[in-house]
């Protein structure tokens, strides 16, 4: 049997595979491996639609909540990003983008509290432009009848306060990349009927989350497989950078956790994105 298996989630456009790129996407063709690669810019979602064009390679296209300009952050981490960033979402180009018949899906989109500022004023003004750049997406993936790829990072209450209070954006179809997060607002995701991103964030110890056990509550319909490469590269590999054909120590896992048979998992895996990205052939 064969078994197609498929990174939801990475970045090949990413600078670290400057050096072998071609040699790493030769080998996702040769070996049947499917690749979602995630924009966070415009200048990024331009890319990845070229790398798109390699077979069995898709594309996602958004403004990643850190990459836009809020006038509020330190200029130590307004520096740290200064490449990435724009002043505001421009719909229009996006909505171009989007018409490439690779793209899959909006994302990645949401809210990241991560390295918000420290006064309350400049906190809530920052918070409140990403809350405004996300319904501005919402609204153009509803527009375009595309699934949403969702990055949220330290705010799980406000996300999930904003998709009750907008239920005419709220997308049917989307997927929590690499959550972190309560089984309570776990669930609270699984109610809107998104799919849940894992990859190597659950070979990690965080703080008051319990990575096992969120596993077992994700039913396995609901699971998808990401690397988030070059990012989040699993304990066991002894390298700087992760890459896609690293999704099997966290298949690996996750089948033990879910007592599954790993060819089993995968396929299943590839199925939940199959439905989820609904452009994938």
């Amino acid at each position: 049997m064969l078994i197609m298996n498929i990174d939801t989630h990475a970045h090949l456009n990413h600078p670290l595979f400057d050096g072998d790129r071609e040699k790493i996407i030769k080998k996702c063709i040769d070996d049947n491996f499917y690749i979602i690669n995630v924009g966070t810019n415009l200048k990024t979602s331009k890319e990845i639609i070229s790398l798109s064009q390699n077979k069995n390679f898709y594309a996602t296209i958004g403004l990643h909540p850190m990459n836009l300009k809020t006038g509020v952050l330190s200029k130590r981490k307004r520096e740290k990003n200064e490449e990435k960033m724009e002043d505001r979402f421009d719909y229009k180009k996006y909505k171009d983008l989007a018409k490439n018949d690779k793209v899959v899906a909006i994302g990645e989109i949401g809210l990241d509290y991560y390295w918000k500022p420290k006064t309350t004023k400049r906190k809530k003004i920052f918070k409140k432009k990403q809350k405004d750049l996300l319904l501005q997406q919402l609204r153009l993936a509803k527009e375009l009848d595309l699934p949403v790829v969702f990055h949220c990072r330290m705010a799980n209450q406000d996300l999930i306060k904003i998709l009750k209070e907008n239920p005419e954006v709220r997308p049917e179809k989307a997927v929590m990349h690499c959550f972190v997060g309560t089984k309570k607002e776990l669930n609270s995701y699984l109610k809107f009927g998104f799919f849940i991103g894992l990859n190597g964030i659950i070979f990690k110890t965080l703080k008051n989350i319990n990575f096992n056990e969120l596993i077992k509550t994700v039913p396995l319909n609901k699971i998808l497989i990401e690397t988030d490469c070059p990012f989040l590269v699993p304990p066991q590999v002894d390298q700087k950078r992760n890459k896609p054909f690293n999704i099997k120590y966290v298949i690996k896992k996750i089948s033990k956790i879910k007592n599954i048979d790993f060819d089993k998992l995968s396929k299943i895996a590839f199925e939940n994105a199959k439905i989820l990205f609904s452009n994938i052939t």
